[in-house]
C-alpha cells in the first residue's frame, strides 16, 4: 500500500512539475501569444504551442532515456540517484549564481519554436529535474533485477521514461495553453508588455529542492 501511495505522490509531482513549467514564461507561451497576435489568427497559438510542446518533449526524452539505460545497473541504483540529485541541485546552485537569460536563445528565430523549445528546456533544467522523480517512479516496479534480462529492464524503463515525458509534457501545454490562449482573448498586449512576471528566482530554488527531496529520501 505504501509503495502505491508513494507511486501516485511521484505520478503527481510530474504532472505538477509539468503545470509548472506550463506556467512558466520562459518555457514559451508568451511566444504563442506573440505569434498569434501578429498574425490575428488563434490558429497560430494552437500552431505555436503544438511545436513548443514538441520541442520539450524531445528535451525531456533527451534526458530521460539515457538514465533508463543506466538504470541496468541494478546494483549502481543508489549512486545513479545520488548522481542525479547532485546535478540537480547544482544546476540550481548555478542558475542562483548566474541570473542572466541564456543569449543563444535570442538568436533562434521565432519560425523555428521545436528547436528554440528543446534548447530553452535544456538550458533550464526542465528534464533534469524529472530526473529525481523518474528513478524514484522506477524504484516503486517490482522487479527482481538480479534475475531480469537487461533488455527486459531497459524496455521497462524506457516505458517508464516515456510516460513521464509524455505525462508532463501534456500538463505544461495544457497550462501554458490556457494561459496563452486567455491572455490571446480576453487580455492581449498590454499584459506581455507590462504584466511580465519572471519565475528564474524560483526555477532556481526549485531544482535545488527537488535535488534535496531525492536524497534526503534515499532508502
Amino acid at each position: 500500500m505504501a509503495e502505491i501511495s508513494t507511486a501516485a505522490a511521484l505520478w503527481g509531482a510530474v504532472a505538477a512539475s509539468g503545470v509548472y513549467h506550463g506556467v512558466n514564461p520562459g518555457m514559451g507561451w508568451p511566444l504563442a501569444v506573440s505569434a498569434a497576435l501578429m498574425d490575428r489568427s488563434q490558429g497560430s497559438l494552437w500552431r505555436a504551442l503544438a511545436a513548443l510542446a514538441a520541442g520539450h518533449l524531445l528535451a525531456m526524452a533527451a534526458i530521460l532515456f539515457p538514465f533508463s539505460a543506466l538504470m541496468v545497473l541494478a546494483q549502481w541504483q543508489r549512486e545513479i540517484q545520488i548522481g542525479a540529485a547532485c546535478m540537480v541541485i547544482a544546476l540550481g546552485l548555478y542558475l542562483l549564481w548566474n541570473r542572466r537569460h541564456p543569449r543563444f536563445l535570442a538568436r533562434v528565430p521565432p519560425s523555428r519554436l521545436v528547436l528554440w523549445s528543446f534548447l530553452a528546456a535544456m538550458a533550464h533544467g526542465a528534464g533534469l529535474m524529472l530526473v529525481p522523480i523518474y528513478l524514484g517512479i522506477c524504484r516503486t516496479v517490482e522487479t527482481d533485477a538480479g534475475h531480469a534480462a537487461a533488455g527486459t529492464l531497459i524496455t521497462g524503463n524506457a516505458g517508464i521514461a516515456a510516460l513521464v515525458a509524455l505525462l508532463h509534457t501534456a500538463a505544461m501545454t495544457a497550462a501554458g495553453g490556457a494561459l496563452a490562449y486567455g491572455i490571446y482573448r480576453w487580455v492581449g498586449l498590454k499584459f506581455l508588455s507590462k504584466g511580465w512576471f519572471n519565475l528564474d528566482l524560483v526555477w532556481a530554488l526549485s531544482l535545488v529542492l527537488v535535488g534535496s527531496i531525492s536524497l534526503l529520501t534515499l532508502p
